[in-house]
């Protein structure tokens, strides 16, 4: 059975019998020897204000401001995506309120629709090395970055919705 290409993802040419192999997930690698799917993306959040680490792999801050007592070269930045950071309104509205976080994450994909392309680009680039988001909040757990980094992973509640 030869194999061919249909919008990104590998399809049999004949789809005649896939019952030969062993699952749908295992028949893509059996199409092509040697051939893997993509990775899963790698993608992390992290603090700017915590230090650099060469785990951290593509370090990019997705803060619309730049942070607060941060030199430019402690940041050791490989990109600053503005563009993917919630606008202005949309963070003051959220101010941290853990309250609001449910519908603030709702607000923020919507916002993303707009950054398509730039979610795809680094969501590729998470399939092929570590990326870490840094932000400058002081709450880990609730903050854009990790929704950001939900959204990446497809964790949201339709995954490619965005796109």
């Amino acid at each position: 059975m030869i194999a061919s290409r249909k919008h990104g993802a590998l399809t049999p040419a004949d789809d005649s019998d896939l019952s030969q192999y062993s699952s749908p997930a295992c028949s893509l690698h059996e199409f092509q020897p040697g051939r893997m799917p993509d990775a899963a993306p790698h993608v992390q959040i992290k603090r700017i204000y915590d230090p650099a680490d060469p785990a951290d792999g593509f370090r990019v801050l997705v803060d619309r401001l730049w942070p607060r007592g941060i030199p430019k070269q402690q940041a050791r930045l490989d990109a600053w995506a503005r563009e993917l950071a919630p606008s202005t309104a949309l963070r003051k509205w959220f101010h941290h309120d853990p309250k609001r976080w449910s519908e603030f994450c709702e607000r923020y994909r919507e916002e993303l629709r707009e950054q398509a392309l730039q979610l795809e680009a680094l969501r590729q680039r998470a399939c092929k090395q570590p990326v870490t988001l840094l932000y400058a909040a002081k709450d880990r757990q609730i903050n854009h970055a990790a929704a950001l980094r939900d959204t990446l992973l497809g964790s949201c509640s339709s995954p490619r919705q965005w796109c």
